[in-house]
């Protein structure tokens, strides 16, 4: 018994030996990991050691300090032109669109020409080197914070205070913050809506004379030639709300366009905006020394034609072109059999015309238009035939005029907001579409616009959205801007050339065109302000 008592002490004893050996063999492993993670985070070499899941869930030293985290997706345009078919498409396709990518247009349904319909506001497309002129919708200002970059947040010099960093960081901060306010207070100044506004009578009006512009100005559209007797709508100036237009100069201008090239591409009111720009640049003085450049563009005149498709004239003194190249329906236009001198033409709805494709890279200045040739009469009449995708269309919904219209606007939209990229100077306009004011009939069934009192209909304008919902929803979310002018234009009727005509001869009113000096001078004021 003796003997087994004694082995049991022993036993004992060595059990707890051992156990006091363990725990402090535990304590030792224990204090020497905390010292190798305490050594890792202060050591930027042994840090380097981490596996790279681990690095990339350390905490920066910029969320450390308190500073938010800027996450930015791209936006890059879908160009593909099948897509544009979706005018035709269901509400449910179209809304499904919208919901995966914010920035995509809503296809509208577009009423009959000169109705003012209600539309979504137009938006300010923003070119991406110019990304600080980001202001608008609540979403837009968010863009803008995040795009300034963290520095830029309010309330950043207390967070970094409340780290205990240095104090000297703190009014550079706060310097950063002043001079990032006042370019947002600038951006939202450049921001202007100049579609919203009123008329105002300025004694300074006209910018040039009807009889003395006869060197650009077509002579059906010069109402002092006519038998007109009441000239009061040459002295109205248009006067935005919270911006200024500023004064036009032609010299000024000129200079600001040195070695620029401007085009407008479109129909009819596309050409009265380019002579109006003609006559203001030269205060409708004769020019012998500016240069007729069209053959360097194509533009001369072709065997049998009444006229080129359009006219490019250069002023030598600052290199700037000026030029129209008629595109009624911005449509690509290719005879069908070239071989018959009466064939069809192949009107491709998602197709941008040729003259535009061969001759972009040279514009500084684009200008596009369309409305008025858009229906069935006119391309009855010009013999167009629709085509979709290279071939002959086929597709029944796209028979109905307006469905048409929507696919070649948003196509052509998109291609150029797509080329833009490889043009950084070029600065892109899709003007909207000029009103007519027909009453009791239409041009060809007695429709007239005899008023000749200026403003009868009201001198303000106050609607935020534009008055053209195809043109504003397809330049949305590109990089194409609107140069809205239907509203302002909507309140001038007596400026149409009306029943005055050069011969005198009774007849069908012209309730489309505008009499020049004129409304489409006002046009161009707006362009010369957004450029």
């Amino acid at each position: 018994m003796n003997l087994i008592s004694s082995l049991g002490e022993r036993m004992k004893g060595g059990f707890h030996g051992l156990r006091a050996k363990q725990i402090l063999l535990t304590l030792l492993i224990f204090a020497s990991v905390l010292l190798l993670i305490w050594a890792w985070d202060r050591n930027a070499f042994l840090t380097s050691f981490l596996p790279l899941q681990i690095q990339l869930l350390r905490p920066s030293p910029d969320i450390l300090l308190g500073a938010p985290v800027v996450t930015s997706i791209p936006f890059e345009p879908d160009v593909n032109a099948k897509k544009y078919l979706s005018p035709v498409a269901s509400n449910r396709n179209v809304a499904s669109e919208q919901k995966e990518k914010p920035s995509d247009v809503v296809m509208p349904t577009v009423p009959s020409e000169g109705t003012t319909p209600k539309t979504e506001n137009q938006d300010k497309s923003i070119s991406s080197n110019d990304r600080k002129k980001v202001i608008g919708s609540p979403e837009k200002e968010m863009l803008h914070e995040e795009n300034l970059g963290s520095e830029t947040k309010p309330g950043i010099e207390k967070k970094v205070s409340d780290t205990g960093a240095t104090s000297a960081f703190a009014p550079l901060v706060s310097e950063k913050i002043e001079n990032d306010s006042s370019i947002m207070a600038a951006a939202k100044k450049k921001a202007c809506n100049y579609a919203k506004g009123k008329w105002m009578e300025d004694s300074r009006r006209p910018l040039y004379s009807g009889f003395g512009c006869k060197q650009w100005l077509s002579e059906m559209w010069a109402c002092r030639l006519t038998q007109r007797t009441d000239f009061s709508y040459e002295t109205f100036r248009w006067v935005p709300h919270g911006c200024q237009i500023p004064d036009f100069d032609g010299s000024s201008f000129l200079r600001r366009m040195q070695d620029k090239t401007i085009a407008f591409i479109g129909d009819s009111l596309g050409r009265q905006q380019f002579q109006s720009l003609m006559c203001m640049v030269t205060g409708g003085v004769e020019r012998p020394d500016v240069l007729d450049v069209g053959r360097e563009y194509g533009l001369v005149k072709a065997r049998g034609a009444i006229r080129p498709d359009g006219w490019a004239y250069r002023f030598p003194s600052t290199n700037t072109t000026i030029l129209y190249y008629w595109s009624a329906s911005l449509c690509d236009l290719e005879p069908i059999n070239i071989t018959n001198p009466t064939t069809d033409w192949a009107m491709h709805l998602d197709r941008p015309p040729a003259f535009l494709r061969r001759y972009l890279h040279m514009f500084d200045v684009l200008v596009l238009n369309t409305g008025h040739h858009w229906n069935r009469g006119k391309i009855n009449a010009n013999r167009w035939v629709m085509y979709v995708g290279g071939i002959r269309n086929t597709d029944r919904r796209l028979t109905e005029i307006t469905k048409a219209k929507n696919l070649t606007v948003y196509s052509i939209v998109k291609w150029l907001d797509s080329e833009l990229p490889k043009y950084p100077k070029l600065k892109a306009f899709f003007r909207t579409i000029s009103p007519r004011h027909f009453f009791n009939g239409d041009w060809n069934t007695g429709g007239s616009c005899d008023n000749t009192t200026p403003l009868a209909g009201g001198k303000e304008v106050t609607r935020d959205d534009s008055s053209d919902p195809l043109a504003s929803r397809a330049v949305k979310g590109t990089k194409v801007k609107l140069l809205d002018i239907t509203a302002i234009s909507q309140l001038r009727d007596e400026a149409h050339m009306s029943r005055y005509s050069i011969r005198g001869t009774p007849g069908t009113q012209d309730c489309l065109h505008w009499c020049l000096p004129g409304v489409p001078d006002t046009w161009n004021e707006i362009l010369a302000a957004q450029l």
